[in-house]
């Protein structure tokens, strides 16, 4: 028995050790590590310490990450050193990394509205910030109420915003579709915790981060058996070699020669991954949950949630399409002409009709999304580049806005329903210009980030032969127009109410959140080139 046993190992091959590159994985890494560190730091630091060392710890792994994507695009691992880490599971590319940093920078600026403590009224003389004092109590209840006047804070929202910045981070970097749908729930399952907790509107808060949850679990297990119908179809998981096996370059084995036979198994297992990424997007038919959750989430997290979730989640949508299935882009290109069509359409129609100014910047992320479909559309090098271009202007304008939403209150909280807006021009002039350039920009008005965002993947869509698309957005960009322009009317020529909202005065976190929204608005708006160029010269996947 011992001789088998011995002869039994002596032949059998040893497990290779994994080899990772962690220098290469370096943004994701810190992310995480700082995460981990704000996990300890929740655990064993006093109360009083906490709020100080979670932002601080936050803001170096942000920081840190941001460093690192920039000295591994310095380095060339964006063009020529562009390739496949961790044993071909993540990429290294230039689509990644212009993500990569769009995103790190997006939640650096959510942070700072995080860490906002001048809006709310003080509790016993300590300062609050716009989040529940306990997110595990019951709205209404005496356990909520104590922890409210004892000025609790919950400062675990800065770890698990990073948590979810590490697997946004992931998600457009992955090579294949487990690691993809690893970094989509890793992302995802803070999301919905940080949907309810917010301090006023305790109810309304929790029931968007339920409706979030319910329907983002469905979506999940929708990508989640997308995934095993296409390893069914291809024998793997990988982008690249299920991109052979469509192209039929693939080696041929008895089990690829049976399961080729039928493409059924493909294109059931493509459209249930693009259900799961056009729910993230927040793509009609896919958008229901996009109103009621920006509209309960608190402000903060809904700004972090349209800009970096969108660019996560289109960084993949991109990766996916273009890695993967360029071989079927005549089957998946008509469904998306449609889903594109739809989503410019219902979201401008539908925002024309709301009254509260949270559910209509929903509506415009909507319409948003179907812009930036166009530009996924072209399937040409110059239609990646210009939504690459988009989401760095959108994800600015967007936490701009959002950040100053928070800043118009009443003795409830934020003042969010349109009534409460007009005469503000006359109240605060300096406030709703800078929301009316905000609104100009999501419009597309000229010398806006917004109208060459829109220019460039309309561009690149008329080039890629979906001149039709392009009508429909410009008439959909119309419509749009009309809803900006008219809050701007109510903004400043129409007379304050009287005992009407106050516009608080910010710290400077809130006031270093708009200001970065203002100048990226009009940088990217006046001087776009330097940033059109870098965005082309990202734009090539490595395979």
């Amino acid at each position: 028995m011992t001789g088998w046993l011995a002869a039994a190992g002596g032949n059998s091959p040893s497990i290779p050790a994994p080899h990772v590159e962690y220098g290469q994985l370096s943004p994701m890494l810190v992310v995480f590590g700082a995460a981990v560190v704000g996990i300890l730091a929740e655990a064993f630091l006093p109360r009083r310490a906490r709020y100080g060392a979670q932002l601080g710890i936050t803001l170096l792994g942000l920081v840190g990450a941001f460093t690192a994507v920039i000295v591994l695009a310095a380095q060339g691992y964006g063009t020529t050193k562009a390739g496949l880490l961790a044993m071909g599971a993540v990429a290294l590319d230039g689509p990644a990394l212009f993500i990569q940093g769009v995103i790190l920078l997006s939640a650096v600026v959510t942070v700072l509205m995080y860490a906002e403590r001048r809006l709310e009224p003080k509790l016993n003389g300590s300062a609050v910030d716009a989040f529940a004092a306990q997110g595990a109590s019951v709205p209404g209840s005496e356990q909520e109420r104590q922890a409210t006047m004892a000025g609790f804070t919950t400062t675990e929202i800065y770890p698990l915003t990073l948590f979810a910045v590490g697997g946004m981070l992931l998600f457009p970097a992955a090579n294949d579709l487990l690691t993809m749908f690893v970094a989509l729930e890793v992302f995802s399952l803070p999301l919905y915790l940080l949907c309810a907790l917010a301090r006023r509107r305790r109810l309304l808060s929790q029931e968007s981060a339920v409706k979030y949850f319910l329907l983002g679990a469905f979506s999940s297990a929708i990508f989640l058996f997308g995934i095993a119908l296409l390893y069914g179809y291809a024998g793997t998981v990988r982008l690249p070699e299920i991109a052979d096996v469509v192209a039929g370059v693939a080696p041929t084995t008895p089990a690829l020669a049976v399961t080729t036979q039928n493409d059924a198994l493909l294109l059931i297992g493509l459209a249930m991954l693009a259900v799961g990424l056009l729910f993230k997007v927040g793509a009609v038919p896919f958008h229901s949950w996009t109103p009621d959750v920006y509209q309960g989430a608190p402000t903060a997290v809904t700004g972090f949630m349209a800009a970096a979730t969108k660019t996560a989640a289109f960084g993949a949508f991109l990766r996916l399409f273009y890695v993967a299935f360029p071989g079927l882009r005549w089957d998946w290109r008509p469904v998306m002409w449609g889903v594109a069509i739809l989503t410019m359409v219902v979201g401008a129609v539908l925002a024309v009709t709301q009254q509260d100014v949270k559910r209509l910047l929903a509506y415009s992320s909507i319409a948003h999304a179907g812009f930036i479909l166009t530009g996924v559309i072209a399937t040409n090098k110059q239609g990646l580049g210009a939504v690459l271009f988009y989401l760095l202007a959108y994800s600015f304008v967007t936490l701009g806005a959002f950040a100053v939403v928070t800043l118009v209150r009443d003795s409830k909280g934020e003042a969010t329903h349109l009534s409460s807006w007009a005469g503000l021009g006359r109240r605060s002039p300096l406030l709703a210009a800078v929301f009316a350039l905000f609104l100009l920009s999501f419009a597309g008005i000229p010398l806006t980030s917004g109208f060459t965002g829109k220019f460039a993947v309309f561009q690149a869509a008329a080039a890629g032969g979906a001149t039709p698309l392009v009508i429909v957005g410009v008439l959909s960009s119309a419509i749009a127009a009309f809803f900006y322009i008219r809050v701007i009317v109510l903004m400043f020529f129409s007379d304050p109410q009287p005992g009407g909202p106050a516009v608080a005065v910010p710290s400077p976190m809130t006031a270093t959140a708009i200001g970065v929204g203002v100048l990226v608005t009009l940088g990217l708006g006046l001087l776009p080139q330097y940033f059109l160029d870098l965005a082309s010269k990202a734009a090539v996947f490595v395979r």
